[in-house]
């Protein structure tokens, strides 16, 4: 087959930004070019926590218009990608009703125990391969069904974030496999949706649609769409439209003798699987298993990442002191000497607001020093986020009843090179990161699948690691950091007691 020269757009909407990238695939390299990006910042209305989709889809428009202002060029096809959980509702005239609810929204704080009530939490883990957490789409659903005051009609329809956007794109109404696969409410040995668990909840089978594996054309942008932005016939693919799945496409590595981190706003740690990984242990340290290309298995735990560094950032701006993240990593860079850790999978420290009075509360309850100025909480959260990329990957390992050789770290939080060489230092791994636009790269990349010009997982990685070669960080001071890592698993287990 002759390769085509495939201009391609992806929309990545992450929990904080967004952008719209451009990519240039010759049929052997890849280049990619930020062309709009934009806040996503979720809206507080009465009590409740909302993504603010209109204003999203808004964006959308504008990258497309961006793509026209700086080439002449046509896109292929375009393909959304975004977090998981969340969802909106559209009835049979095509109406949205409501603005998404954002998953860290507190109506779904006492959903967990009143399910697990008719569905035990083992038996609902057993199930799906989901590690029950509170805003899991099936406690979404569950919150929502509770406060719904008349019923809703059999032509709704549930779509997740990503197949929401590829709707009002283009018409049709799809869910995408892997956005799907955080629901909840899959079955994760074949790959649908789990139907004997649906008939267990109370909340109508009709709601959920035909799912639709990576790298499918859906159809083409609506004719009002082509003619508001002057555009033409583009084709709409769902590419891996979960924005883990599609960073974790773009890993440059051919072999899987590694561990993934994708790193940003949430670190999503793990590895790629064949088949589901659902045994007491993996239930016992909170292990996910979701969906990726090729229909493989992301074996992972979610944890909360760089989210704590934001919102520290985002509480001191308001205190008047507005520091850059490059400032930020080196006030850390320089302040070597941390005397305390939390945890970032603490649900304490979920929803936004005062963090750094939280951490030095979590410090205070754990019977450690407690941090007081900036560049001491900064130092503490990096180096607790790879004390816990260590801890997951011993857990990971056992899992698996192997040893992993080294650690592939992508997306934006990679440009914190600190936490790349603390990462390399505390798991005793030679950690490999890049790129950094690794969503938008996947994303792009099964949109060329999509087209044909690909026709493999191997494939896509060989054009990665062509294009986009990695920064490597060797492990420094081992022994050091094993004995910090043993005080590290002494506050851990103290705070679990």
């Amino acid at each position: 087959m002759e390769n085509k020269h495939l201009n391609m757009l992806a929309v990545d909407f992450g929990a904080s930004s967004g952008r719209t990238i451009w990519g240039e695939f010759t049929g052997s390299k890849l280049t990619v070019q930020e062309i709009h990006r934009f806040a996503n910042e979720p809206v507080e209305l009465g009590g409740s926590l909302y993504w603010d989709f209109l204003r999203l889809f808004h964006e959308l428009k504008k990258g497309v218009r961006a793509f026209k202002q700086v080439t002449s060029k046509t896109p292929a096809s375009i393909a959304v990608d975004t977090w998981g959980v969340d969802y909106g509702l559209v009835d049979g005239n095509g109406n949205l009703l409501g603005n998404p609810y954002h998953y860290r929204d507190a109506r779904t704080n006492a959903t967990m125990e009143t399910c697990f009530k008719s569905i035990p939490r083992t038996e609902l883990f057993e199930r799906t391969g989901i590690q029950p957490l509170q805003f899991n789409t099936i406690f979404q659903l569950l919150a929502w069904q509770q406060s719904c005051t008349r019923p809703v009609g059999e032509d709704v329809r549930l779509l997740f974030m990503p197949d929401l956007f590829h709707y009002y794109l283009s018409g049709v109404k799809a869910t995408e496999y892997t956005i799907a696969s955080t629901s909840g409410l899959l079955d994760p040995a074949a790959r649908s949706w789990n139907r004997e668990l649906l008939g267990k909840l109370p909340f109508a089978q009709s709601l959920f649609t035909d799912i639709v594996m990576p790298g499918t054309q859906l159809g083409t942008l609506r004719s009002e769409l082509r003619e508001e932005l002057a555009i033409g016939s583009v084709p709409v693919v769902a590419a891996a439209s979960h924005d883990t799945a599609s960073a974790v496409v773009s890993i440059p590595a051919l072999t899987n003798n590694y561990a993934f981190i994708s790193c940003g706003t949430w670190s999503l740690m793990g590895v790629e699987t064949d088949k589901p990984v659902i045994n007491e242990w993996s239930e016992r340290w909170s292990f996910t298993n979701e969906g990726g290309a090729e229909q493989k298995i992301r074996l992972l735990k979610n944890i909360m990442g760089l989210w704590l560094l934001q919102e520290c950032k985002r509480h001191w701006e308001l205190e008047g002191d507005s520091l850059t993240y490059a400032q930020m990593q080196e006030m850390a860079a320089v302040h070597k000497h941390n005397a305390s850790y939390v945890d970032p999978e603490d649900p304490v420290f979920l929803a936004p607001g005062h963090m750094p009075d939280r951490i030095r509360a979590y410090c205070r309850d754990t019977g450690q020093t407690v941090p007081q100025t900036k560049p001491e909480i900064i130092r503490c959260i990096l180096e607790s986020l790879s004390m816990k990329f260590k801890q997951t990957l011993d857990e990971i390992e056992f899992l698996l009843g192997r040893r992993l050789e080294h650690i592939h770290m992508v997306g934006g939080g990679i440009q914190n090179t600190l936490l790349c060489q603390l990462t390399a230092n505390a798991t005793g791994r030679t950690v490999f990161a890049g790129p950094i636009e690794a969503t938008a790269i996947g994303n792009i990349l099964m949109q060329a699948k999509a087209h044909g010009e690909v026709g493999s997982l191997n494939e896509i990685r060989q054009v990665v690691i062509d294009s986009f070669p990695p920064d490597r960080y060797v492990p420094a001071d081992t022994d050091a950091w094993q004995e910090a890592y043993q005080s590290y698993k002494k506050i851990d287990e103290s705070k679990s007691e």
